[in-house]
């Protein structure tokens, strides 16, 4: 009989003062800008993983040049042909897994709901180095959706909680967590309030697209449950007509290659082309994109990121989804949840496009980074 492999863990000696920042996606990029320019500010010890989740050149390598930030020390490749949740975690749980064992940081920083955080935080944790978790306590309770189930794994076996505001703390306090949790805000704040001043430098968005401020409605599309569903795509055009129709404005479409790629396998890519008012464009950069943003008349979009920046920026927003985690901005009346019932989409664009968003941003002080860092800096 084979003796039973010995499994590798990191001892506490073994770990070194540096700080790991695993991200994978464009929201993470964007919430994590400001927390690795304060790394950078303070000299502190640190190194970024990016786990490949949505790697390409245009909505991934542009962002780390657009945004000015260090190009990330460890690239993973082994996760673009993934079709599955699970076989897309695993993949990247390797390879973090590997870059940790190799650097032996002290702690781990992952930031929100992607399988990219999930995947990052399980293998700090297997190696018994400990977990930070940026945007912590948010919920919301679909159990359907794969971000709800990977936040509330990530809460339950991080040390650190870092949480936008109070409500966040008690959804922490009721789920019975074990780390601290810390009150910080939200570092999308700092993100935009930094990137934004990049934007206004960099990008000619407006005249290349031919458009006039406040006088087009932005669109964005790209989670599963609507995108891969034909039903829902069909009915969120129908929507979109409708709105064409009666509003009387130009709508932007940034489609995600996601959202194209489903639009051409239901055959509905030639109808979304055929209405009138409304262009279908590529994704942008992120200075673009927040060029597009500010000035938008109201944006429609499934993206929670998106949610909080055009509160942030007191810019109405439709969320084509039935729920959403940031309940904050509906409580202001900066954002409505429609879904993709057509009639909903049109109603709701109405209601946004008559509301002037005056609330209290509710996502924190704009020093959300400086607060994260000096509770990882007392660790180290």
């Amino acid at each position: 009989m084979s003796e039973k492999a010995e499994l590798k863990i990191l001892r506490e000696e073994d770990l070194k003062d540096k700080v790991c920042v695993v991200l994978g996606t464009r929201p993470g990029i964007i919430m994590f800008s400001p927390i690795i320019r304060e790394l950078e500010n303070r000299g502190l010890n640190y190194f970024v993983i990016h786990t490949g989740q949505h790697y390409s050149y245009n909505m991934d390598q542009t962002f780390f040049e657009d945004l000015e930030l260090p190009e990330p020390e460890y690239k993973l490749d082994t996760v673009k042909n993934c079709k599955f949740h699970g076989e897309q975690t695993a993949e990247m749980l390797k390879g973090c897994e590997g870059v940790l064992l190799k650097e032996k940081p002290k702690i781990v920083l992952v930031g929100g709901d992607a399988n990219t955080n999930l995947a990052g935080a399980l293998a700090a944790r297997k190696l018994h180095i400990k977990v930070a978790h940026v945007e912590a306590g948010e919920r919301s309770n679909d159990w359907r959706m794969p971000e709800e189930q990977n936040r509330v794994i990530i809460d339950h076996i991080s040390n650190f909680l870092f949480v936008t505001n109070e409500k966040g703390r008690e959804n922490l306090i009721e789920d019975n967590v074990k780390g601290r949790i810390f009150i910080t805000g939200n570092p999308i704040v700092d993100a935009l309030n930094q990137n934004l001043e990049i934007a206004k430098d960099k990008s000619t968005i407006l005249s290349d697209f031919n458009l006039e401020p406040k006088e087009y409605l932005l669109l964005t599309l790209h989670r599963e449950e609507n995108v891969d569903s034909e039903r829902n795509l069909t009915d969120f055009l129908k929507g979109i007509e409708l709105v064409c129709q009666e509003v009387g404005k130009k709508v932007i479409f940034l489609a995600h290659p996601r959202t194209r790629k489903r639009l051409r396998e239901f055959d509905l890519m030639t109808r979304a082309e055929d209405i009138e008012g409304f262009e279908v464009r590529d994704a942008v950069g992120y200075p673009d994109f927040l060029k597009l943003l500010a000035n938008t008349r109201l944006i429609f979009t499934d993206s929670g990121g998106v949610q909080q920046e055009s509160c942030i920026l007191k810019v109405p927003c439709v969320t084509l989804r039935e729920n959403t985690e940031w309940t904050e901005t509906l409580e202001i009346g900066a954002n409505t949840l429609s879904g993709t019932n057509p009639q909903k989409i049109l109603d709701s664009t109405k209601k946004m496009m008559n509301t002037e968003v005056k609330g209290k941003n509710p996502f924190g002080d704009g020093k959300s980074a400086s607060h994260i860092i000096d509770v990882i800096e007392k660790e180290l």
